[in-house]
């Protein structure tokens, strides 16, 4: 019987919740002043944190022991419809075709390519196994030997296909360790950097790479340029961004003629390129930074075409020279409602990404790109997700696009921009029997408290009754834009093949019905996120799919900040819920600068420390700070020890809270404590986390089978 140490609090068995230690902590602003008797469990370094939730882990799986079979039975059951052994559809860059395959019993993916062979039009087909002529690139599970986790950041050919820059984190704390291999020789450089971001660019000789590194707070703030073959000690700064609102990412342009360095807020950007052919030029800037005002680039010709939002609340489309940057003359105008979201130049063509409606889509142009010869590819389904896959090759004639629904798996087609049409390259296989006929997808309206229309995804088995007898669970994220736009998951039928209802509620904060949409999320408005989502469960029991108590909540990073506002607006609305790596003492790391993200987030949610109206906000809806004692539902938490994103001693502190304050309820933590924000790493420890949490769903229900 686990027995945890005394020095955090009471010693406890696994039949009882940890008693964690309260030491009081003080502090005050804007008159205001916030006891916080968990503020000790921010320090890791500390044993008694590490020996709490190391307790707090014996306890959950204690308190989860009898779900042991039904994981198991949901393990099996995502691993029986997984095709374990398999290729994704190989995309063609130069001379040669990349793909990555996975092998059953394998945790992570193998990276490959294959020379295109003479009059080779078609992606190669296979049967899931090495396509002949193989080169593998990198081997994941290798690379992953020995350590608890593994994944890649960087993955970048260089133009001549000799060179590959690559950078692993075996942490999860995305601290990332760059590398390069000879693909001639299969010999790996002794130039080697760690402490690396995501990104990298190649000059256009392939003998200089670009990448980043971050500073103290996490911030990806410094670019810069390595000769191939060199030490990293003689690597030259080339960029570094001193305002710590601001993060840096840098990228080899599709035509592969310029080095891109993005520059971004969450309000305000600005881009510099070099020329990939003189990679010791000095950034040119492309237009100075404006407050508000965003933008992104893309190379097309001659010119740089400019997808901003300057006066145009969805964005707009313009062009300027790419020789000498100035202004912008306009190509696509502004249209309220219709929000562009990204460009893509090719030698003959440009598309647009967009969504309207709540639904996303894809236009083609001309190579004028001339709004008048464009077109829009339709799809059949009234909700899925389209959307770019990767197209490397500027002067490619088809694009490869990525398509999904809630009912339609993964699929991958090629759209023959000659023909117009839809050629299906790959949908992911679905084990056992699928059949997309037997379920059904609907869009939901709910109502907000200031009467706003709320859209809600739902799918279910077909026939599922409405008359309040099924059970439910409800997603939500609503922050940063960001859209839940339709998946399609194997892991989700565990949960409909046993009759649940699965619904998403496109809240506001989210992207889904534009730049709006969002606005009216954020800031002073943050609100409407939270009211939004209890508005859409709300809905969900009028409209006959479910009842309150047999409705979970699920949301996760920000969607767990919704969670813990959710219950502390409702907690009679729900049977459950579960906060995955959930950001729920937002009050707290917002005031500290030193934390990773604050400064940069202080655009996103607003700086208390500046603000007394933005700190008195943000304390009124803080899930941690408003925790009372509440018939609160039971609650599950998940996290990691190394999540630079959500640190893990939030969650923490809300459970040791939610104990303390509302002791009636069941409050379970788990801690991940070798992964970071994403969970563990490796494919069959991810489905063993889906199946942990399907089993609590489940269990919630009565459903044991």
């Amino acid at each position: 019987m686990f027995e945890s140490p005394a020095r955090y609090g009471n010693p406890v068995t696994t039949n009882s919740p940890p008693a964690a230690k309260r030491i009081p902590a003080e502090r005050t602003h804007h008159g205001d002043t916030v006891v916080d008797e968990y503020a000790w469990l921010k320090d890791r370094e500390d044993p008694d944190t590490i020996a709490y939730l190391t307790a707090e882990n014996a306890y959950t799986e204690a308190a989860t022991a009898h779900l042991a079979g039904l994981r198991e039975r949901a393990f099996g059951e995502i691993k029986s419809r997984t095709l374990e052994t398999d290729l994704s559809v190989p995309t063609r860059k130069g001379g040669y075709w990349y793909y990555t395959r996975t092998e059953q019993g394998r945790q992570y993916g193998i990276q490959c390519r294959r020379a295109v062979r003479p009059g080779e039009v078609d992606p190669p087909a296979s049967d899931g196994g090495p396509l002949d002529g193989e080169e593998v690139l990198l081997d994941g599970n290798a690379l992953a030997e020995g350590h608890d986790f593994f994944a890649l950041g960087t993955f970048d050919v260089s133009p001549d296909g000799r060179w590959l820059a690559y950078s692993t984190d075996l942490r999860g704390d995305e601290r990332f360790t760059l590398r390069i291999k000879d693909l001639r020789t299969g010999e790996l450089l002794p130039d080697e950097v760690t402490d690396t971001s995501y990104g990298s660019a190649w000059s256009a000789d392939g003998g200089a790479l670009f990448y980043l590194t971050v500073d103290e707070a996490w911030r990806p703030h410094r670019v810069w340029r390595h000769a191939v073959g060199k030490p990293a000690a003689d690597d030259v700064t080339v960029y570094e961004e001193p305002d710590e609102r601001f993060w840096v990412g840098v990228e080899l342009t599709r035509s592969e003629r310029y080095v891109v360095i993005d520059i971004h807020s969450k309000v305000t950007s600005e881009v510099r390129v070099i020329p990939a052919d003189e990679p010791a030029a000095e950034p040119v800037v492309v237009a100075p930074r404006r407050q508000g005002v965003e933008y992104s680039v893309e190379h097309h010709g001659d010119r740089f075409l400019i997808l901003h939002n300057a006066d145009a609340e969805d964005f707009a489309l313009a062009y300027t020279s790419a020789s000498a940057p100035g202004d912008w003359l306009p190509l696509i105008a502004h249209s309220p409602g219709t929000r562009l979201e990204s460009v893509d130049a090719f030698a003959d063509h440009v598309v647009v990404s967009l969504r309207s409606d709540g639904l996303t889509g894809v236009r083609v142009l001309p190579g004028d790109a001339d709004p008048a010869g464009g077109y829009d590819i339709e799809f059949p389904e009234p909700l899925y997700s389209v959307g770019l896959d990767s197209n490397p090759e500027y002067a490619g004639r088809s694009l490869r696009l990525r398509y999904a629904s809630l009912v339609t798996p993964d699929s991958v087609y090629d759209y023959d921009l000659v023909t117009r049409q839809l050629v299906l390259r790959k949908r992911k296989p679905v084990l056992g029997g699928y059949d997309p006929e037997r379920y059904e997808q609907h869009r939901e309206w709910a109502v907000a408290d200031d009467g706003t229309r709320v859209p809600i995804s739902v799918v279910a088995r077909k026939g599922t009754p409405r008359d309040g007898s099924a059970p439910a669970v409800l997603y939500g994220y609503g922050s940063y834009e960001a859209s839940l736009d339709p998946w399609f998951s194997i892991a989700r039928l565990s949960l409909l093949d046993r009759g649940v209802v699965f619904a998403v509620a496109h809240v506001r904060g989210g992207g889904e019905l534009g730049r709006r949409w969002y606005e009216q999320g954020k800031f002073l408005a943050k609100r409407n996120t939270f009211t939004d989502y209890v508005a859409c469960a709300r809905h969900l029991v009028k409209t006959g799919w479910t009842t309150a108590d047999r409705l979970v909540a699920r949301g996760g990073s920000a969607g767990g900040l919704l969670m813990g506002a959710a219950v502390n607006l409702a907690p009679e609305a729900f049977a459950g819920v579960v906060a995955e790596v959930p950001f729920v003492d937002p009050l707290t790391s917002i005031l500290d600068p030193s934390l990773p993200l604050t400064v940069i987030e202080w655009e996103e949610w607003g700086n208390p420390l500046e603000s007394a109206e933005f700190y008195h906000y943000l304390k009124g809806y803080s899930p941690y700070e408003n925790v009372a004692d509440l018939p609160y539902p039971p609650i599950l938490a998940l996290t990691s020890l190394n999540d630079t994103r959500v640190l893990y001693h939030e969650p923490a502190k809300w459970v040791a809270r939610l104990r303390a304050v509302a002791p009636r309820g069941s409050y379970l933590l788990k801690t991940e404590m070798g992964a970071g924000h994403g969970g563990p790493s490796g494919r069959y420890d991810s489905w063993r986390e889906e199946a942990f949490i399907i089993a609590w769903i489940l269990d919630r229900f009565g459903l044991s089978s």
